[in-house]
């Protein structure tokens, strides 16, 4: 018996819980992965994974067991993970950006009772809110909020809901999932949405491929925004009120200087 496989027996027959790692990947670039996230697929016998994140890995899935599974087949991978660690493998699903936003961290959960002798441990990874704002400048500065335009496990109608809802708390909105082949004007909509409540010209940027290969951004009104063409791999942000361009990037600040200001008048 090989010496890894020994140990696989070694925990199956003993009755540890088996492990299950839930990474978060981050955007795609191999820096912007977390040293925690590399350690956690470096112990990983398998990694399971939508094909893009799998491939997005390289060299980590190197003699490794990979399951992947297409895009609406996300419980049928989480159970095929859950499968292989009741064997005595230490697994992994990943996720692009964190596994705790969009990711799969809450699915593994809800499944977790059917599988009472595995373990989970999320691993946090860098999300597109973050890694998108670092290349626009510093959008998301005060407060902010992150809502998905799919409507495939959301109804639009809550959606919308929440972009009104964002647009009368005046908050900085990253938009996630902003459009795809089968809703190609849901950017459009959404802007439409926002612009019953906010100016033609609110500062707006977004972001497409972050952290991979043909990284690029705009700057634009919303106004404009609503006719820019985006994909799935693109990250849109809504300024706030105070939101403002300085030397060519989005900035949304947090007063500090009238803070300062009134502190001396005091």
């Amino acid at each position: 018996m090989h010496f890894s496989q020994y140990f696989k027996y070694e925990r199956q027959v003993i009755g540890l819980k088996q492990k299950i790692y839930v990474v978060g990947i981050g955007p795609g670039a191999p820096e912007m992965m977390t040293p925690q996230a590399r350690q956690a697929l470096e112990e990983s016998d398998v990694i399971a994974g939508y094909p893009v994140y799998l491939k997005l890995l390289g060299d980590l899935v190197q003699n490794k067991k990979t399951i992947a599974t297409p895009m609406t087949r996300e419980e049928e991978r989480c159970r095929l993970c859950f499968e292989e660690a009741k064997k005595g493998c230490i697994a992994s699903i990943v996720c692009s950006g964190d596994s705790g936003v969009y990711g799969m961290a809450s699915l593994m959960y809800d499944l977790l009772p059917e599988y009472p002798d595995c373990e989970l441990e999320i691993i946090p990874g860098i999300t597109a809110a973050v890694s998108g704002a670092a290349v626009l400048g510093a959008p998301i500065g005060h407060d902010f909020c992150v809502i998905s335009l799919s409507d495939r496990l959301t109804p639009w109608e809550v959606i919308e809901k929440r972009l009104l809802a964002a647009a009368d708390g005046d908050f900085c909105i990253a938009i996630y999932n902003p459009s795809s082949k089968g809703r190609p004007d849901y950017l459009k909509r959404a802007c439409e949405i926002l612009l019953r409540k906010v100016q033609q010209d609110r500062m707006c940027g977004y972001v497409r491929n972050i952290g991979r290969e043909g990284t690029a951004y705009k700057i634009c009104t919303l106004e404009q925004l609503k006719d820019e063409q985006v994909d799935m791999f693109t990250t849109v942000f809504i300024g706030n009120s105070q939101s403002h361009v300085v030397k060519g990037k989005l900035v949304t600040g947090r007063n500090y200087h009238i803070n300062t200001h009134m502190q001396k008048e005091n």
